[in-house]
This record gives C-alpha cells, sequence and structure tokens, in this order.
C-alpha cells in the first residue's frame, strides 16, 4: 500500500483466469453465445440449487428482469415501493405504466418501513415492491401480512441481497417475487446480468417469451415483449464466480469488521448493525455522518476523493427528487428517507479490499472532524 494509491468504491469479484477459459471452452465447439444455450440452463440449474428456489428466469440486466415481471404480472394501478433505492426500481415501475406510491424507511435498516404502509393503500393499490438495502432485509413477516391482509402482490427489489439468509431461508423466497441484479459491481455478478425468482410457476415460461421479444412460437409472437436474453459467455461467468461466493462473503465479513472497529462508536456516526436471524452478504459499507460528527458527509466524500478514495452517496437524491419526476412527488412526505439521503455515504467495500487499506480510509474519515 502506497498513501497515493487509488481506492474505487468497489471492484469486481473475478474467478481464476484459466477457470473462466475452461467454462467457455466449449463455446467455441456449440458457436452458441446467446439465445438460452448449455451455460444460461446450467446457471439457472445452479442458482436453483444455491438459492433453494424452484422457479428463476435469467435476463441480461437485473432492470430488464424488473419490468419485465411487473408486466407478466399484468398489473394495473399504484405499486407502493420507497425513493430511498437506486434509480430502476421507481423507472420500472413507471415505464411499464404502474403509478409508485412512496412509503418511508426505518431508520435503522433503511428498508421500507411497515408502519408506513397501509396507509397509502387505496383501490387502485395492486402491490408493495419494498428494497432490501445494502444487504439488509426488509421486515419481510410483516409486508406479507399487510400484503395478505389488502390481496396485493409483492415484488422485491433484492438486487442487494444475493446470499442473504433469513432463519436459513433465502431471500429469494420471500414474496411473490425477487428480483436480483448479477451487476458487476455485486457481490455475485454474471459481468452484467439479473433474475427473477418466483413462486407460480406458470410465470416461467411468460418470462421466458417476454425477455426474447414476446415470441411465443415460430410464427407467433403474442406479447410486446423486449430483448433481454442472458449471454453464454456473461453465464459462464456466473457458473464460475458462484462456486467461490461463499469465500468472497467471508473476505468482505473481515473488511466490514475492521471498517466497524474503527468506526463504530464514534460520535456522529452511524452504521448499520446486524440483523437478528440473518445471515448477511456484506455487500455495502453505508455510513451516516450525523450533525454532531463534526463534518457534513460531502465534506467526507470530498476530502477522500482528494486523496483519491472514491466513495459514493447511495443513495442520494431519492428517487422521488429525479429531475424527470419535477412536480410528480413530495419527499417531505418520507422524511426519514429524506434525512438519511442527505448524510450517507458508501466507503469503499470489496472482497480484496486489504485491511491497511480500510485503516488508511477510516484514518481520513476520522481526520475530517478535525478539518
Amino acid at each position: 500500500m502506497t498513501d497515493n494509491k487509488t481506492i474505487l468504491v468497489t471492484q469486481s469479484s473475478m474467478p481464476p483466469f484459466e477457470e473462466y477459459v475452461d467454462e467457455i471452452r466449449s463455446i467455441w465447439e456449440t458457436h452458441w453465445l446467446t439465445n438460452m444455450g448449455e451455460k444460461h440452463h446450467q446457471l439457472e440449474e445452479d442458482l436453483k440449487a444455491y438459492l433453494g428456489i424452484d422457479n428463476i428466469a435469467l435476463f441480461v440486466n437485473g432492470h430488464s428482469a424488473l419490468e419485465c415481471v411487473l408486466e407478466a404480472m399484468d398489473l394495473h394501478g399504484k405499486v407502493i415501493t420507497t425513493p430511498f433505492t437506486f434509480a430502476s426500481t421507481t423507472h420500472a415501475i413507471v415505464r411499464v405504466g404502474l403509478e409508485p406510491v412512496f412509503a418511508d424507511i426505518d431508520p435503522v435498516t433503511y428498508t421500507m418501513d411497515p408502519n408506513s404502509i397501509e396507509a397509502l393503500i387505496d383501490e387502485d393499490t395492486c402491490a408493495i415492491m419494498p428494497v432490501h438495502v445494502y444487504g439488509n432485509l426488509c421486515d419481510v413477516d410483516a409486508i406479507a401480512s399487510i400484503a395478505k391482509r389488502h390481496n396485493l402482490k409483492v415484488i422485491y427489489d433484492a438486487a442487494h441481497a444475493f446470499g442473504v439468509l433469513k432463519d436459513g431461508v433465502s431471500s429469494a423466497c420471500f414474496g411473490d417475487a425477487s428480483m436480483f441484479s448479477f451487476h458487476a459491481t455485486k457481490v455475485f455478478n454474471t459481468i452484467e446480468g439479473g433474475a427473477v425468482c418466483f413462486h407460480d410457476p406458470s410465470l416461467k415460461e411468460k418470462l421466458d417469451q417476454w425477455k426474447n421479444f414476446g415470441i411465443t412460437g415460430l410464427e407467433t409472437v403474442e406479447y410486446v415483449g423486449g430483448n433481454a436474453k442472458m449471454n453464454e459467455f456473461a453465464a459462464a461467468m456466473g457458473i464460475c464466480n458462484l462456486r467461490h461466493l461463499q469465500d468472497e462473503i467471508a473476505k468482505r465479513k473481515l473488511v466490514v469488521e475492521r471498517y466497524h472497529e474503527r468506526l463504530e462508536g464514534v460520535p456522529g456516526i452511524v452504521m448499520s448493525k446486524p440483523q437478528p436471524h440473518v445471515t448477511p452478504n456484506y455487500a455495502y459499507l453505508p455510513v451516516v455522518f450525523e450533525d454532531d460528527f463534526g463534518a457534513t458527509r460531502d465534506e467526507v466524500r470530498d476530502s477522500l476523493a482528494a486523496n483519491k478514495v472514491f466513495s459514493r452517496k447511495y443513495f442520494y437524491p431519492l428517487t422521488s427528487d429525479f429531475e424527470c419526476y419535477e412536480g410528480r412527488f413530495d419527499s417531505s412526505a418520507t422524511p426519514v428517507a429524506a434525512h438519511i439521503a442527505k448524510r450517507v455515504l458508501t466507503l469503499p467495500m470489496y472482497a480484496d479490499l486489504a485491511l491497511e487499506d480500510v485503516d488508511r480510509i477510516c484514518d481520513m474519515v476520522l481526520a475530517t472532524r478535525h478539518a
């Protein structure tokens, strides 16, 4: 390590080069590069076994997976969701012709606060789309109870929650469906990619047709679908990365523990606490800088960047404050989300981040209090 070393906010996990070459070798024999070939089907089976689920559909990315499952479920009306999320969540709802309605978040987990949901439900509400944030799981039991009382679908944006378990049950098993992102920055990646896990087996055929232009036969096209198929090279990367996932999570755990050793308990710093009965994936390292820290979130971010250490205001702004939605939503209706969004910073976090680099980052963060 050197003091002028550049540290990015994340770094993609990759298998040994030779392992990936061996995995893709058969593609040169078959010349089958995309359109749900051998690697695609193998990854589906590997993921079903790992996640303990019966139904999965792979996609070119998580956003396409989210749009596709909303369309395949033939939903109409309003979807209760959270503004404290990545653009994809809200955009998917809007792009398929549904109306997002924003619930506030829990101040500890940053996930949707179940206590804010029922007051938002009306006769036009068709679904709830909560988001597992930073790998923190939503209160899945409370949300399931609310959905059952009001006969609503639950579709989880689980982009951050791959590999997370609650009482030994995979995050893939909650709700009617769960979307995962396999983007290069995620705990598990397929370079680019995504998936939907779901309970209703009848959705499988429809999802596979939706992601292939709505083609249902050699000469029949019954849906206005898109092109969202995962290619064979991406699937091969997923097959390899899945073999190493538990080792990657174990390395992430060491990084998170060092951050907590250095920063937890510092006045004005708030860090995510372990959730009871939850096995985490250590996806992100969010830190909330409250007013008594002695420096603002933006000052901390700028100080780190000046030393070539890059962090991210994730999530800021709230999606309800995006320019493309100007005049449609009022973020003052979600005050907890607004408070956290103005103060949260995700620090560099990845499996191969050296602990000495974590110490350097923490030294910089703490030094800003006296700047």
